[in-house]
């Protein structure tokens, strides 16, 4: 019985300290998130945009970055030649 109130008290807990989390910050952590992956696209156009036809740097540099941007490169092309919508411009809520 006492482990069981010990349980429902920390679930509440949990349950207030989430509801805050996403009445305060939430929003920050999505926008940060958001510039993020932005840098991290345009960082890696820079560096390997002769994948998709815009040569920026030299290949000596892109040669030596290569290990580090592999597991990336799919998902940033893809990402790259994705159609774009004017909706994924607007990161605010209408309402």
């Amino acid at each position: 019985m006492k482990n069981r109130v010990k349980h429902q008290t920390s679930n509440i807990i949990t349950t207030i300290r989430e509801v805050l989390y996403g009445m305060t910050v939430y929003d920050w952590v999505l926008e940060l998130e958001k510039a993020r992956n932005e840098q991290d696209r345009l960082f890696t156009m820079v560096v390997f945009g002769d994948l998709i036809g815009i040569p920026l740097l030299p290949p000596y540099y892109t040669l030596r970055l290569i290990p580090y941007m592999v597991p990336t490169l799919t998902t940033w092309k893809r990402s790259m030649l994705r159609e774009r919508d004017f909706t994924d411009l607007i990161t605010q809520e209408i309402g």
